[in-house]
């Protein structure tokens, strides 16, 4: 295990237990708390890297008050365009971040954007306030303007300061302003939480002891027989996941028992966005609370949902979330294809500069048309029988091609990423075409032949 591992378990682990004080703190003394607290964690962890950090926060600031109209397009382009200086310091001389500052870079990166749009439904709500007499339906938007204080309170508040979940500021804010901090329920949403997590743990420090990643790399790996190797990437996925879910199950765990993200069941909420409904803030009745907003990871679907697209939506789902609300939903195309592409390389960006990155996300809208395109040719032409089999197939079909994207995910440059596909024949790639090629077929033969159904049936007339 790495230091950086170490300093990460740390963190989580010790933000469960700190998240109870935080119910019984005043709101004003909870946001100075969360805020000294997460600019301490940031400055031991990252030292003077915290420097960009804190230029991204003033920066994003200063253009949201510059242009509120033009801010979520200004602080996107703004902080996108520091993610490329930020990793590219060490070309202008500069010492190069540590994995630990990437990290807290990459969620204020989505909490900047987030706020800029935030500011700019404000503004737009209050406008429509103002001409049309009648109250706006935003749900759930801000109802001030953040100061510069509850900008940096927001963007270093410790919770999830380096793993993550993403929230909104409103979330920020309706957990400062919590009217019954002590009836938000804690402890056994947090044991649910965890209860799985010493198994991936020790599923994750065994599999991956067993099946090492730098295998991949070695001349030897090219003398196993195809079955191996293209098996290997199995067990790479599987540790790959097996961390994910033990880091984010423990960072939603340090959210509830802070009470974050706590909402009525009734304002159905959404991970990452919050409230999708109006609900009634002072029910007389006892509420049933949900965590559903800072709800990153649903491991179970992960696994066994039976389509690429599926998958996507409950892996890092707060994430998930702010991408289709801020990048896919503003795309500049109207095919899904395409806009699940655009999607995919913002995402990539995000996340790096790495060429696996890139190849890897890539993969994925081909992956989609392979599955939209078999579903139309021949899904819908099957029994219900047939669909059944045929789901099971497109389930082992995903968990493969997922398999496969991962490798490229976790080898990170491009030549390592083409040698491991290579060593498999691109096997995926050439499925994947393949059904794209094959659904195109059945569907043209299925549209002909109701197109001559038809014009028997008029000259039977």
């Amino acid at each position: 295990m790495t230091p950086d591992e170490l300093i990460y378990i740390s963190v989580l682990a010790l933000s469960i237990p700190v998240g109870f004080i935080f119910r019984y703190l005043s709101p004003p003394l909870k946001q100075a708390v969360s805020l000294i607290l997460g600019l301490a964690v940031v400055l031991t962890t990252c030292g003077f890297h915290i420097l960009h950090s804190l230029i991204t926060v003033i920066g994003s600031w200063v253009l949201i008050n510059y242009s509120w109209r033009s801010a979520p397009n200004l602080t996107l382009f703004w902080t996108f365009s520091y993610l490329f200086f930020f990793r590219l310091v060490a070309w202008f001389g500069l010492p190069s971040p540590t994995p630990i500052t990437n990290a807290v870079q990459l969620v204020l990166t989505l909490k900047m954007v987030s706020l800029a749009n935030e500011v700019q439904a404000f503004h737009l709500a209050k406008k429509e306030e103002s001409s049309s007499f009648s109250k706006s339906g935003v749900v759930c938007s801000i109802l001030q303007l953040p100061s510069l204080y509850d900008v940096l309170s927001y963007s270093y508040c410790y919770i999830g300061i380096m793993t993550g979940p993403f929230f909104r500021y409103q979330t920020y804010w309706d957990w400062l302003q919590q009217r019954d901090p002590g009836s938000v329920p804690g402890l056994n949403y947090c044991l649910i939480r965890l209860r799985m997590v010493p198994v991936y743990a020790v599923l994750f420090t065994i599999v991956s002891s067993v099946f090492p990643l730098s295998y991949v790399r070695s001349p030897d790996f090219l003398q196993h027989y195809y079955i191996y190797r293209i098996f290997y990437m199995v067990p790479i996925f599987f540790v790959f996941r097996m961390r994910f879910y033990a880091a984010w199950n423990a960072a939603e765990a340090g959210c509830i028992s802070a009470g974050l993200g706590a909402y009525p069941e009734e304002a159905q909420c959404k991970p990452g966005g919050g409230p999708s409904v109006e609900y009634n803030t002072y029910s007389e009745t006892p509420v049933q609370y949900n965590f559903e907003t800072i709800r990153n990871i649903d491991c179970y679907n992960t696994d066994f949902c039976v389509k690429v697209r599926h998958g996507m939506r409950y892996w890092n789902m707060t994430v998930q979330w702010w991408l289709h609300q801020y990048i896919y939903q503003k795309a500049p195309f109207r095919s899904y294809v395409f806009r699940a592409a655009w999607t995919m390389f913002v995402s990539a960006y995000w996340h790096g500069l790495h060429a696996g990155y890139y190849l890897s996300f890539l993969t994925i809208p081909l992956c989609i048309a392979a599955e939209t395109s078999m579903e139309k040719g021949l899904r819908t032409r099957l029994t219900d029988k047939g669909q059944y089999w045929f789901d099971w197939v497109h389930w082992f079909l995903k968990m493969r091609a997922y398999d496969y994207m991962c490798m490229g995910f976790v080898l990170l440059s491009g030549s390592d990423t083409v040698y491991y596909w290579g060593s498999v024949y691109f096997t995926i790639h050439v499925v994947a075409l393949l059904c794209i090629g094959v659904g195109k077929v059945l569907g043209g033969s299925a549209e002909r032949g109701g197109q001559k159904e038809k014009q028997a049936k008029g000259d039977a007339r």
